[in-house]
């Protein structure tokens, strides 16, 4: 009996990582899909803005089946609480900066190299956490990230031997790395605000990045080019929007369940295997040699 829990236990956590990959990379290939694929738009924060309303409105629809089925389904309530949202504000600029420069990054590299471009996450982490939270870091922690700085520098030299570097796409990818470091320490400053509860922090969070992101379309000039988007009437291009903001959504919850049935520490090791694994489907997939 006990083996068969042990059996249970461990079909159990290999599910939720498969989901976990799963969900990852389709979001990924998605994206590249709306940001550099047949019916691409050049317009890469409205298509993030998009993604951010289907998860307001995913957060609406859980919270209406748990008000219908409260025994099976919790979800916290949604009213919008104005202090809740100034105290969660400087969380949500960093995370329209994080997803802009993600999106950015993704629409000018190829998926093969988009891991390596925004392979400084962890180097960043050191950075911000000492200047920051006056955290030290241990020596042997350094020397990794020096080992980390010289993977980035290796790929970047085997992108541009193969003709395909974009100077502004790894740009992109390090600041998007820098703001993913950012928001993970922001992260556990704004949670005591939410009582601790990722599933308001995300609502409240994509509520706020709403708004931003609306008058940033008008500053770089995205709202004549969506009106003018050729595909703007196509159900494949809205389908491809919509699943995008649906895995979105769902990238919160298996990160958050993965980490719950693992721990951090597999969390991460299972996010590079998953972006290894990512890069080969895509040189096989896009037919690109690396």
């Amino acid at each position: 009996m006990a083996d068969k829990t042990l059996v249970q236990r461990y079909v159990h956590v290999l599910t939720v990582v498969a989901c976990y990959w799963f969900v990852s990379i389709t979001l990924v290939f998605v994206n590249k899909s709306l940001l550099s694929g047949s019916e691409k738009l050049e317009a890469p924060l409205f298509v993030t803005c998009y993604q951010c309303v289907v998860t307001v409105a995913a957060c609406y629809a859980i919270r209406a089946a748990a008000r219908r089925f409260p025994d099976r389904i919790s979800f916290p309530s949604l009213e919008l609480d104005i202090n809740i949202i100034k105290q969660v504000l400087p969380l949500s600029i960093v995370f329209v900066g994080m997803i802009t420069f993600n999106n950015l990054c993704l629409k000018n590299v190829g998926i093969s190299f988009y891991y390596i471009g925004r392979s400084l996450t962890t180097v960043f982490n050191v950075l911000m956490t000492y200047f920051i939270l006056g955290q030290k870091t241990s020596l042997s922690a350094i020397a990794c990230c020096g080992a980390i700085v010289g993977g980035f520098y290796l790929g970047v030299d085997q992108e541009d031997a193969s003709g395909s570097f974009s100077l502004a796409g790894t740009i992109y990818g390090v600041l998007a790395s820098l703001f993913v470091s950012l928001f993970s320490i922001y992260t556990k400053k704004v949670l005591p605000a939410v009582d601790g509860n990722i599933w308001a922090l995300t609502f409240y969070n994509n509520v706020n990045a709403c708004v931003l992101f609306l008058p940033l379309m008008v500053i770089f000039g995205e709202v004549p080019i969506v009106f003018n988007f050729q595909f703007l009437s196509s159900i494949n291009f809205w389908f491809l929007m919509t699943i995008g903001g649906i895995f979105g959504f769902a990238i919160g919850y298996v990160t958050g369940l993965q980490i719950q049935v693992t721990s951090p520490l597999t969390h991460n090791i299972s996010g590079t295997a998953k972006a290894a694994a990512q890069t080969v489907l895509a040189t096989h997939w896009f037919m690109e040699t690396k």
